[in-house]
């Protein structure tokens, strides 16, 4: 997607950026250890929150030889959401065995991913499932757009189910995520050539495929293209994801023609009107926009309410009878295809495809989550 005109009210940063209110010399502060720590004075600030100095909590005022800072932010409103779909960090580390360096991270066990669930289900998830999943991504990506961060790589095999709770999915792999506005300031749109179509081909978003740095809205339109295929079982480009430029254009076509877009996935009976609209909102948004995430909550309700059905918190992950369309689409083909291959292609990454744990690190000394190590780009700021 090229820049758009910025209209009015677009274009801001994190709300997030609005600091805490500053807390008195004095003040104490209590850790999840139940440790008590006594604030001193500020001593500076970031796009996240002031900095005191700080010491373990005791009738002596905090001086100016502190060894200790405390950063104070302002939490984001997450009280009103039933459940956040991002893994819990419970610790990270190197470990050192048989001469090599390995980087470890400690999160909450998960389940199996939705790409498995998605072929057992016959390459198929039922509508209200898709409205469901879509529901539950808008939340996890507002919470980390409100971070300053984008993902970048939404697919179904990123998509895991809670060890304990099938009914809940949580978003893992932030390899490629993204700082979009590091202390509240948006980066702007710049072309690279050198960095074109870097995410999963299928699913990338149009910014990628020209070498842009990812935003808000190419989360928002990966997510448009992953529920697009688990609907209707195949995106019109998927027979030609050796040839990443072909996969763009017919990306910039599907966005110049939505409803030709639809065509080619569904049957005239079958067009879910709700995703037209998603999609319509999506390519609306301008490179620095923030998304409508409540507008597009509501667009994804409407389809449920159209199909008399509602966010139960219920996952069913049933087969579904979808009619595909017999159109012959502008952008590609849809139609039987063998089993996606999970290796990269041109260097480009294909899904499904396994994703290591333990990382060699004996040549690298970047610190960051094991999870980089896939000749992907690594977390950029």
């Amino acid at each position: 997607m090229p820049p758009k005109t910025k209209a009015a009210g677009k274009g801001k940063a994190p709300a997030k950026r609005k600091l805490a209110e500053e807390f008195p010399p004095g003040e104490v502060l209590t850790d999840t250890g139940k440790k008590s720590w006594k604030l001193g004075a500020p001593i500076g600030k970031g796009g996240f929150g002031l900095i005191y100095l700080a010491d373990p909590n005791s009738d002596k005022p905090v001086g100016t030889d502190a060894r200790y800072v405390i950063k104070v932010v302002k939490q984001l409103p997450t009280h009103r959401l039933k459940h956040l779909g991002v893994p819990r960090y419970w610790g990270s580390g190197l470990h050192e065995r048989g001469g090599k360096r390995y980087r470890f991270m400690v999160i909450d066990r998960l389940g199996t991913d939705l790409q498995k669930k998605f072929e057992e289900c016959g390459r198929r998830f039922p509508r209200k499932l898709v409205l469901q999943l879509g529901l539950r991504l808008l939340d996890v990506l507002e919470f980390i757009h409100e971070h300053e961060y984008v993902h970048a790589d939404v697919k179904a095999s990123n998509l895991l189910l809670s060890h304990g709770d099938p009914n809940q999915v949580y978003l893992v792999d932030y390899g490629l995520a993204y700082r979009y506005a590091p202390d509240g300031v948006l980066k702007e749109y710049k072309e690279d050539p050198k960095k074109c179509h870097d995410g999963t081909i299928e699913f990338t978003s149009i910014d990628a495929h020209k070498g842009v740095s990812p935003c808000r809205r190419g989360d928002l339109e990966i997510v448009s293209y992953c529920l697009l295929q688990w609907l209707c079982g195949r995106l019109p480009w998927e027979d030609r994801l050796q040839d990443p430029a072909y996969v763009r254009d017919a990306k910039i076509r599907g966005q110049e023609n939505i409803s030709e877009l639809m065509s080619s996935c569904f049957s005239s009976q079958d067009k879910p009107d709700e995703i037209q609209r998603f999609l319509e909102e999506v390519k609306s948004l301008g490179y620095k926009d923030k998304p409508p995430y409540e507008k597009l909550r509501s667009i994804l309700q409407s389809g449920l309410k159209s199909i008399q059905a509602r966010d139960d918190g219920q996952l069913n992950f049933t087969a579904a009878s979808v009619k595909v369309s017999t159109h012959t689409p502008v952008p590609g083909r849809v139609g039987s295809h063998p089993e996606l291959s999970p290796a990269e292609v041109n260097g480009v990454k294909k899904s499904p495809r396994a994703a290591p744990r333990l990382v060699d690190t004996a040549s690298q000394t970047t610190p960051g989550l094991a999870q980089r190590s896939r000749g992907r780009k690594k977390l950029s700021s």
